[in-house]
């Protein structure tokens, strides 16, 4: 059902924890219904410097999260708007169709944290809620 790729990341998640002094956290999801991923990111010079994450979820929510994260360290934000759920299942070798949900979760926080940062501290881009409950 998964790949060797998607149960090492589930069984070893990379990049588990918070950045206490991170530009941006975000979390979307609910928590009380379902998956929900709670991500801290350090931004400097248009790139992502440094990314934790703290997930409530299934296998394949951890799995995505933690692939997510080592996709976009060390990228600019314009590559991490880029970043789409294909490109997130295609890394962990594919997703089950009824898991591709999951993947969703990952790249919508890491575009909902970018666009945060960007109105936050740039005074562009578009005012994308902190919170974001829709899962």
């Amino acid at each position: 059902m998964y790949s060797a790729k998607v149960m090492d990341h589930f069984i070893n998640p990379r990049n588990v924890g918070i950045i206490d002094d991170a530009n941006v956290v975000v979390q979307v999801g609910d928590p009380g219904c379902g998956d929900s991923l709670l991500i801290f990111i350090k931004i400097a010079e248009e790139r992502i410097q440094d990314i934790k994450y703290k997930i409530y979820g299934c296998g394949a929510a951890i799995a995505t999260s933690s692939v997510a994260s080592e996709l976009v360290k060390g990228r600019t934000l314009d590559e991490v708007l880029q970043l789409t759920d294909e490109n997130i299942a295609e890394a962990l070798d594919g997703l089950p169709p009824e898991k591709m949900h999951c993947s969703n979760l990952a790249a919508r926080a890491l575009h909902t944290a970018v666009y945060h940062y960007r109105t936050k501290m740039c005074g562009e881009g578009t005012t994308e809620p902190v919170v974001d409950g829709s899962g």
